[in-house]
């Protein structure tokens, strides 16, 4: 009885045991502010179906903790595309050669994720379509510091909407901009203009005064 219990826990504190662990903590910290957005049951179901796919990656394909974890979340993200279905994992994605974790200590791009991560992590898959239609290879980079994903990149093949309304806002403030300014100038023409015509009358006026007092003389 003894040796079982002894040979239980150095298995629950094997160094394997110790990242799948730790790589299910650092998922659930990753995706925490989803449950901001989606509904508690939606989000637990999340929650599970991505700690699901990690310990089959990590257990069944024996795929790197952090390999594992960039997979499942770009499998969440692909997944959400209106090109495609779900995304298959050959089994051969987490061999060595595969996908791969380069140490870099830099800014994870240089867009909008301009965000210094340790480590850049690389893993494909293929993108199913509901239409039966040839899959299609997709890649998905994530940045990590520590075991921490920060930043999060692939191949979309549907482009971003263009932000129409806020270019036709900013167009329709300036035009309000230019007409305001454009009343601004016409009210102070006008100002101007009664102005010199009134100075015009009081000028001729005076001089028809200086004309009569001359015949009086």
């Amino acid at each position: 009885m003894s040796h079982s219990l002894l040979t239980n826990n150095q298995m629950d504190s094997s160094p394997a045991s110790l990242r799948i662990f730790r790589a299910l903590g650092k998922l659930a910290a990753c995706i925490a502010g989803l449950s901001l957005a989606l509904p508690t049951p939606a989000f637990a179901d999340l929650l599970d179906q991505r700690s699901e796919l990690i310990n089959k990656f990590v257990n069944e394909m024996h795929a790197d903790p952090l390999a594992a974890d960039c997979a499942a979340h770009g499998s969440f993200i692909a997944s959400t595309s209106s090109a495609f279905d779900r995304v298959d994992f050959a089994p051969n994605t987490f061999d060595s050669g595969n996908a791969t974790i380069t140490p870099w200590n830099d800014s994870f791009d240089q867009g909008k994720q301009r965000v210094k991560v340790d480590n850049i992590v690389t893993v494909d898959g293929l993108g199913i379509h509901s239409d039966g239609s040839d899959p299609t290879p997709l890649k998905f980079r994530c940045g990590y510091v520590g075991q921490q994903m920060l930043a999060f990149s692939w191949n979309d093949p549907v482009p971003p909407l263009k932000p129409r309304v806020e270019r036709s806002t900013s167009s329709t403030k300036k035009f309000k901009g230019k007409s305001h300014r454009g009343k601004v100038k016409a009210k102070a023409s006008s100002r101007t203009g009664s102005k010199k015509a009134a100075a015009t009358k009081k000028s001729s006026g005076q001089k028809k005064v200086v004309k009569k007092s001359a015949k009086k003389s």
